[in-house]
């Protein structure tokens, strides 16, 4: 199993997008990541959790695409949560996942 914390947007080289659909795509890509290294793909994940800053939901279909692409057809069981804020002001967004083999 695989368990993540948010996984937040922050690139290899410490740099965050701006966007906050960029940094879905970030999210999406260290998440996929993280699963080649336990010898998973997106389709092990099982739950989504997506914690976006609440005065950036005018752009939530952006965070969905992002989603949406990295699982493909695949289905997991997915929450939204508004919040306040995040841990870094440059933070819109993060995702935690569970995933199986």
């Amino acid at each position: 199993m695989v368990h993540t914390s948010g996984v937040v947007p922050t690139r290899s080289d410490g740099t965050v997008p701006d966007r906050v659909g960029e940094q879905a795509v970030v999210v999406w890509e260290t998440i996929s990541a993280l699963l080649e290294s336990a010898e998973m793909t997106p389709a092990n994940i099982v739950s989504v959790t997506t914690y976006v800053v609440a005065d950036q939901m005018h752009e939530l279909g952006s965070v969905m695409a992002a989603r949406d692409a990295a699982l493909g057809a695949h289905k997991a069981a997915s929450t939204l949560v508004t919040v306040p804020a995040l841990a870094q002001e440059a933070w819109k967004m993060e995702v935690a996942v569970v995933a199986t083999a």
